[in-house]
């Protein structure tokens, strides 16, 4: 499947998102820390001809620019103006990790431009304790003059973020992601939204993975507190639409199926 590229402007910031196309009932994807729109390439793959869907690089993320701030409303805001770009008054809302906790919070703040949601793996309170899972980020180089001093600066991190590099304009090379925004934004992203989670009643669907980050107990009241919701379990890690692309995507097709 060939997606288009495409780009509007908010704020004096470029933000990027794909458009994997089809006359399909619109379905807006959001990824999670690090991650791009590209990682929905195989769900859309598996969704067409029924579903078109549509994926942001969130701000800081992949073709779109850094912003000076990652907080809970900016990352909405984006969603807002990104549905008012393209035209669509209500769309079915994708999201994994930080993009799940993003497309309930929307749906709770936007019930009007929300028809159903998908969250895969976000949790309804996270890291309470304070502690910020992704600070190793920190240790890692953002940009570089050439592709392998880029990579030979990361170090044994090289396994992980390696493949991620990307050519710049001006030539140097650099990650689709500054480290410094990865710790702002998951640092905003913790707390507890609980309040966010129970505020919609629109048909909600939470993929949970058994060796992700919500906890199994967390994950039944997720159910029991929000009316409408139904719950899928997968043997697989947070990563849920890597580790398992046909696992997930059966889940997702059966749920949009059902609405």
């Amino acid at each position: 499947m060939t997606a288009t590229r495409a780009a509007f402007d908010i704020d004096g910031r470029h933000l990027s998102y794909l458009d994997f196309g089809g006359t399909g009932r619109p379905l807006l994807a959001l990824h999670g820390h690090m991650s791009d729109a590209a990682s929905f390439a195989g769900l859309a793959e598996r969704l067409a001809p029924g579903w078109r869907l549509i994926a942001l690089d969130q701000r800081g993320h992949g073709y779109s620019d850094r912003a000076q701030d990652y907080t809970r409303a900016g990352y909405l805001d984006d969603i807002t103006a990104l549905l008012d770009h393209l035209g669509l008054d209500s769309v079915v809302l994708v999201g994994h990790s930080l993009g799940g906790i993003n497309a309930y919070q929307f749906a709770a703040r936007h019930p009007e431009r929300v028809e159903a949601f998908i969250d895969a793996d976000g949790p309804a309170s996270l890291g309470l304790d304070g502690a910020n899972p992704l600070q190793f980020v920190l240790a890692l180089p953002y940009a570089a003059p050439t592709r392998q001093e880029l990579v030979d600066g990361m170090g044994p991190m090289a396994a992980m973020f390696g493949d991620l590099v990307r050519e710049r304009a001006d030539g140097s090379w650099a990650l689709p992601f500054h480290p410094r925004d990865i710790v702002d934004s998951e640092g905003h992203v913790h707390g507890d939204h609980w309040a966010d989670w129970t505020a919609s009643s629109c048909p909600a669907l939470l993929i949970r993975a058994n060796h992700g980050v919500i906890p199994r107990e967390q994950a039944d009241a997720m159910i029991q507190r929000r009316p409408n919701t139904h719950l899928v379990e997968l043997d697989t890690d947070h990563f849920i639409y890597a580790t398992d692309p046909d696992g997930f995507a059966k889940t997702v097709n059966e749920f949009l199926t059902n609405l």
